[in-house]
């Protein structure tokens, strides 16, 4: 009997024994696989990080780019600034010179005119009241506040221009002068500066401009009226040139 109870207490232990090491075991299980779960939960919270951290330094190299490109466009930016407070400066320059140099101009277009009405009166007088005129209409010209300053020049440079033609062209027209105390309607022949020539229109009178005497004078018949009249053919282009005798002034202090 005793030896009964002790087999029986024996087996009990032993029985309890397993009954506890089977719940060490299972809780041993349970708490690896929480461990395991815990880890695979932790990698994934890992490897979402190191996603987000690669997204963040994509993000910041793209940043450093724009970065880039922006401190380029700002230099250049700058550069283009600078350029136009340069240009800016430059302009003002200019509109300054400009201002001292249309200062300037007027009185040297007043006195280019005041010089050809001074030049106009003392010349040959060929085609007098076209020259007198044009020369009067720079001088109202002048006075004009209507018209630009580079208007004004422009038509001034034109007369200048306009007379110094005069001198080295041949023209034939007609006007009328006294001759003998009668107006009588003449044909001239101007050749440059040099000769202001006339000739009625049946060739009885043939003159010229006397620059010592300051009038007109009829020439001999016999010497002139021949080359006067084949002059004025020639300014008329109602033949080739060719060569004819003028009276030409003599050389000052021959």
């Amino acid at each position: 009997m005793h030896k009964l109870l002790k087999s029986s207490v024996l087996i009990l232990s032993l029985l309890i024994s397993s009954f506890l090491c089977a719940a060490n075991i299972d809780q041993l299980i349970r708490a690896g696989e929480k461990r395991i779960d815990e880890g695979a939960r932790a990698q994934k919270q890992i490897v979402a990080m190191a996603e987000q951290t690669d997204d963040l330094i994509a993000e910041y190299k793209q940043a450093l780019k724009v970065l880039d490109g922006l401190k380029v466009y700002n230099d250049l930016q700058r550069k283009q600034i600078a350029n136009q407070e340069l240009e800016k400066v430059n302009l003002n320059e200019s509109i300054d010179k400009v201002g001292s140099i249309e200062q300037q101009i007027v009185p040297l277009m007043v006195k280019m005119v005041e010089s050809l009405q001074t030049f106009v009166a003392a010349d040959v007088p060929f085609l007098l009241d076209e020259r007198t005129k044009r020369v009067n209409d720079l001088g109202d010209l002048m006075e004009n506040p209507n018209v630009a300053d580079a208007e004004k020049l422009r038509a001034v440079l034109e007369a200048y221009g306009i007379e110094t033609d005069f001198g080295n062209t041949i023209e034939r027209y007609k006007q009328k002068i006294s001759v003998g105390g009668n107006v009588q309607e003449m044909n001239f022949l101007r050749i440059g500066r040099l000769v202001l020539a006339y000739q009625s229109d049946d060739g009885s009178i043939t003159g010229a401009w006397d620059k010592d005497k300051g009038e007109f004078v009829e020439l001999s018949p016999a010497d002139y009226k021949s080359h006067i009249a084949f002059g004025l053919k020639v300014a008329g282009k109602e033949i080739s040139p060719d060569l004819f005798i003028v009276p030409v002034p003599a050389a000052e202090g021959a």
